[in-house]
């Protein structure tokens, strides 16, 4: 496996990220343009739409299979961040960081962390700004 850094940190699954998704809103097109023609028809509209409801359906199932995934991980990675700053300096966090930036520090070599927490902490910096200014990068392998 390459070396992870802040270019290539980023994990698509093309199978979940592209395919099911196109084929999930291929169907929901369809069944639109099956229910607009079922109600020009004044025939078939009850079937028309319920594809339309079971598509939105699969849409809105795979949408929040994703979302509740990332937001139990987000928990997790924030457990784990506050644990590391803790160990490292007796302290939690900083309680002004948000997600998005202990998501990002979680990047950081041990060595750089607790100054990167404090600074990010200290300048709002961005998550993006927090990955770019990582020296030395821990690879993080097991994100969903």
């Amino acid at each position: 496996m390459a070396e992870q850094n802040f270019k290539n940190h980023i994990r698509l699954v093309p199978m979940f990220h592209y395919v099911s998704f196109t084929l999930v809103t291929f169907a929901f097109v369809m069944s639109v343009i099956h229910l607009v023609n079922a109600l020009m028809q004044s025939s078939g509209r009850l079937n028309a739409l319920a594809e339309v409801c079971l598509t939105s359906a699969v849409i809105l199932a795979l949408w929040y299979a994703r979302a509740f995934a990332l937001k139990a991980q987000d928990r997790a990675i924030r457990a784990e961040e506050n644990f590391r700053h803790f160990i490292a300096t007796g302290k939690p966090l900083p309680g002004n960081l948000r997600m998005s930036q202990i998501i990002a520090l979680r990047f950081a070599d041990d060595d750089e962390f607790v100054a990167l927490a404090k600074k990010a902490a200290d300048e709002k910096m961005p998550a993006k700004e927090i990955k770019a200014a990582i020296q030395k990068w821990k690879a993080d392998h097991n994100r969903a």
